[in-house]
């Protein structure tokens, strides 16, 4: 197994956990509660951790790399009713119609 992404925030590796499993790759998280050992153990090393297999590791990296990514993603205009949805928008908030 590989660690595939750790962060402080637990919010943020919760995060990726979800996509990682939405997208069928099994994860193993670590340190879920070490944040209590902070003290005895350094800061860093209580961070929670996303394990995969190392087969898994190569479609999982490019899973979660657009959170890393700085670039700004265009909004998408509706082929149904014409609204303009932000990019993070799957379905159009105007009529549910899917993203293309």
């Amino acid at each position: 197994m590989k660690v595939i992404y750790t962060a402080e925030n637990r919010l943020l590796v919760g995060n990726a956990q979800n996509l990682l499993e939405q997208a069928g790759i099994s994860v193993f998280l670590k340190n879920e509660h070490a944040a209590s050992g902070v003290g005895e153990l350094s800061a860093i090393d209580s961070w929670p951790e996303l394990w995969v297999d190392e087969a898994d590791f190569s479609k999982a990296k490019a899973v979660i790399e657009p959170l890393f990514s700085d670039e700004v993603l265009a909004s998408w205009q509706c082929e149904e009713c014409g609204e303009e949805n932000e990019a993070s928008f799957e379905v159009c908030w105007q009529c549910q119609h899917n993203k293309p």
